[in-house]
């Protein structure tokens, strides 16, 4: 009975290597425009658009089935002859700003912007008083 009930935990698992999409790819997931420029065009926005699934590539260094996708229609949107930046600001309002890696200067980020030349000139204050006090110190 036991060896049953195993068999039978065995046989319902699920199968990771089972879980591939039997889907075809995108038509120009890996297939290039015709016209050189506009495929020039498309790979410039490719290689500054992140891959939802491998998070540290760009879509157009990716393998992952959903780079594919996102190359395919940046292809076609591409070839229907959409501008580059509409297409990156149509994929930020669909995924958000994180698919980007060209930062954005939206006023909500401006603190994060600020931040560092805050902290740097609030470093300088802080060795030139100390200088300043040695100096003093010594004389």
């Amino acid at each position: 009975m036991r060896r049953l009930v195993i068999l039978l935990l065995l046989a319902t698992t699920p199968d990771p290597a089972l879980a591939q999409t039997a889907l075809p790819p995108a038509p120009y997931a890996n297939r290039q425009l015709e016209d050189p420029a506009l495929e020039a065009k498309a790979t410039a926005l490719m290689h500054t658009i992140r891959c939802l699934t491998c998070q540290s590539q760009s879509i157009a260094d990716s393998d992952a089935s959903m780079a594919a996708d996102l190359r395919s229609i940046i292809r076609e949107r591409i070839a229907a002859g959409e501008d580059p930046e509409a297409i990156r600001a149509w994929l930020i309002e669909r995924y958000g700003d994180w698919i980007s890696y060209k930062p954005t200067a939206d006023p909500i980020l401006w603190p994060l912007w600020a931040a560092p030349v805050l902290l740097l000139g609030a470093g300088g204050a802080l060795a030139y008083g100390r200088m300043r006090r040695r100096k003093g110190g010594q004389a």
